[in-house]
């Protein structure tokens, strides 16, 4: 996967990591890739929902030990 910008909202709680993504995804050109690395357990829901409502594509997410990785394609 040929990442385009990667945010660390690591520590940040609801709503920080989905407005954080959102300001990067508008610096970013349409089909490009952003990558969100949090803690926040109810980022998954969170980012799930915010896809949904944007039309952005949440092509993947993971959870690694206590972290939670998210990858949203520009739409």
């Amino acid at each position: 996967m040929d990442i385009h910008k990667e945010i660390d909202t690591r520590g940040l709680n609801c709503p920080l990591p989905i407005l954080k993504a959102k300001k990067a995804l508008g610096e970013l050109q349409s089909g490009q890739l952003l990558k969100v690395v949090a803690t926040d357990a109810g980022s998954v829901r969170d980012f799930q929902a915010f896809a949904k409502q944007t039309g952005n594509e949440l092509v993947e997410q993971q959870t690694a030990g206590a972290e939670f990785i998210h990858v949203l394609r520009r739409r």
